[in-house]
């Protein structure tokens, strides 16, 4: 059974067919019913993203970033090209040809206004196209005139002088870490988990072990303790805010970066102190965290959203231990019975997040347990819909995370070691790499990898059996030729004796060949024949102006690999010529074009096209419904894990 998902976009309705609640158990890709009718229902109440809130009356700001980096948590667990079509055209309203942003209030030296380039670098990195890169580097130089404290924390704005709160954690540390990664600014990161660890340091309070709103370094605010120069009280969002921070900058902070394992460690001290003040009742959170019991306290949507998110994704990424889960298990259902509805209309609603909170100001704004709960909730607010999603994206992943925890998957960037130039100029690796969002990426794949917990890696130098024992499984897509790469590495007899080794040792390997036109065969042969696989250099599945059916490919279920049948989308592909030990799993009009080999204690798969990269599994160029690559690719990554020894 399908369920067909109509989403508005600029006034125009795309049908998305996607799995029905009854019928998720026919798929590796699971998807959360509740998180996707949420995104259904923003689509259509804010075409575009123009988000038109009481505070942020459509204007550049972090509301409206919260709600797409929501959305773009859906796309990258659904695939659903709606999403980042929806993505892109939030952001296009603002950004200009030349990369000026409209709106952009760059003399406030605000925090909120770091949040939405997120959204700018997510599209820059799916497009390539200068103008995001323009946008970004804008928001990024705005960072190094931003006001600090005495001891190098932001301000959270030019109005509010040395003053840190935790919003200012998401509004402006997980732009900053992606931006680093993306365009080479590894220094970024000791200043990034500088302004983290000030905040562990001087906001979170010794005996429960939740973080005060805001820290006022100078103690001169009135709101301030003047011994410590904490606010008052511990507001539920400001908390998740932070949470959300810690987790969403470590998927790009550095392995071997010195501080990294502190904030893993702050991280858990947050995370015990959510799990603790969780009220056991319902599985929801107070506005005011610690005051539960306390008359005119309140149960808060966003906190909650928030708090399930870093905990589900927390766990999923190893970062927290299991036992966490069950924690954001339980806000997830009380979530959705407590706050969410749905209208005559069929589109859901998130009731019961709190417009605002804040510290100073005029009208003045105390921080004390009164004024918390004195701010006024309302119905389908962006940043509380956004963080409904993020939460949502993460449960769709739950369950499957402890089977891969601990392993990692290496992608070879030596016999496929093309480069290109960036925006800013710099050369960088790409095609079948986990950090390329472009189209011949495998970002998606390597989603599909981390939904099991795996650890993704990439080996820029010619394998060794040292460098292989590092993992568990090793992907090797395309080798290079002259024509895509003038300064190639072939196969040689030291690569293919350390891969053998490793293979007959229990590791598993995949190998993705392509076509005569795009790929190297004699050199990569000596390294498949040893496992009985030899590619053949023809050109088979040609396309003739996207006439889709050209490309397809149907897997069938029970082939001891893929757990699931599967529309596969194979153009322009090669075959393979079998010996012992290796054996066909896939024959296609007399042709062979997936294998299995066992070979000593390892597992090798092969197949004739690296077909589950960017462009063909997230939807982006519309690819007909029927194509699941996304599915496979999950399908598959499933299977390579359940091979490691």
């Amino acid at each position: 059974m399908k369920l067909f998902r109509a989403a508005a976009i600029g006034g125009m309705f795309a049908v998305q067919a996607m799995w029905g609640v009854d019928a998720r158990a026919e798929g590796a890709l699971k998807i959360d019913q509740a998180s996707a009718k949420m995104a259904d229902s923003a689509m259509r109440e804010w075409p575009k993203g123009v988000v038109a809130t009481e505070n942020h009356p459509s204007n550049w700001g972090y509301e409206e970033g919260v709600l797409l980096d929501g959305m773009a948590a859906q796309w990258h667990t659904t695939a659903n090209g709606d999403d980042f079509r929806y993505i892109k055209a939030s952001i296009d309203k603002y950004v200009t040809e030349d990369g000026t942003i409209k709106n952009y209030h760059a003399d406030a030296h605000s925090l909120d206004e770091i949040e939405l380039g997120r959204s700018v670098l997510l599209v820059y990195r799916v497009t390539q196209q200068p103008k995001y890169y323009k946008a970004a580097k804008y928001i990024y130089d705005q960072l190094a005139l931003q006001p600090r404290t005495a001891s190098g924390g932001y301000w959270h704005k030019q109005i509010y002088p040395n003053q840190m709160w935790l919003d200012g954690a998401y509004m402006a540390a997980p732009f900053r870490a992606e931006y680093a990664v993306t365009f080479q600014q590894p220094e970024d990161f000791n200043d990034i988990a500088k302004q983290l660890l000030l905040m562990d340091q001087h906001m979170r309070d010794a005996k429960t072990g939740l973080l005060r709103h805001g820290w006022d370094e100078s103690k001169q605010m009135k709101w301030a303790d003047p011994k410590t120069g904490r606010s008052p009280e511990a507001w539920g969002r400001a908390m998740g805010w932070y949470a959300m921070a810690l987790v969403d900058v470590l998927d790009w902070f550095p392995a071997n970066h010195p501080d990294r394992p502190e904030l893993i460690r702050v991280l858990n001290r947050t995370a015990k102190a959510i799990v603790a003040y969780q009220d056991k009742k319902t599985g929801l959170w107070w506005q005011v965290l610690d005051k539960g019991s306390q008359k005119g306290n309140f149960h808060e949507a966003s906190a909650s959203c928030m708090f399930v998110y870093a905990l589900a994704k927390g766990t999923r990424m190893g970062y927290l231990p299991q036992a966490d889960d069950a924690a954001a298990q339980r806000g997830w259902k009380a979530i959705q019975t407590t706050f969410v509805t749905t209208g005559a209309d069929g589109l859901t609603s998130l009731e019961g997040t709190v417009k605002v909170g804040g510290l100073g100001g005029s009208p003045y704004r105390s921080g004390t347990f009164d004024y918390y709960i004195g701010e006024k909730t309302t119905t389908n607010d962006a940043k509380g819909i956004g963080a409904f999603l993020l939460a949502g994206s993460e449960l769709a992943q739950a369950g499957t995370e402890a089977l891969g925890q601990g392993k990692t998957v290496l992608v070879d960037a030596w016999f496929n070691s093309q480069t290109r130039k960036n925006a800013a100029g710099q050369t960088e690796l790409f095609h079948y790499k986990w950090d390329d969002d472009a189209n011949p990426g495998f970002a998606f794949f390597g989603r599909a990898f981390q939904r099991y917990g795996v650890k993704l890696a990439t080996l820029t130098t010619a394998p060794t059996v040292a460098d292989l024992r590092k993992a568990q499984i090793y992907l090797m897509a395309s080798p290079d030729i002259p024509a895509k790469n003038p300064n190639l590495h072939y196969m040689d007899l030291a690569s293919g004796d350390a891969i053998e080794a490793w293979v007959k040792a229990g590791g598993v390997l995949i190998l993705m060949q392509n076509d005569k036109t795009n790929s190297e065969f004699d050199h990569f042969n000596t390294m498949t024949e040893r496992f009985g696989l030899h590619f053949n250099a023809v050109l088979r599945n040609t396309v003739d102006n996207n006439y889709w059916p050209q490309g397809t490919v149907m897997v069938p279920e029970g082939t001891g690999v893929f757990e699931y049948p599967h529309q596969a989308y194979l153009k322009e592909i090669s075959t393979i010529t079998l010996s012992a030990p290796a054996k066909s799993i896939l024959t296609d009009k007399g042709d062979v074009l997936m294998a299995v080999a066992k070979v000593g204690k390892g597992t090798v798969f092969a197949v004739v096209d690296p077909w589950i990269y960017n462009e063909y599994v997230d939807r982006r160029n519309k690819l007909p419904l029927e194509f699941d690559g996304y599915d496979a690719a999950i399908d598959l990554a499933g299977w390579a894990v359940r091979q490691t020894k």
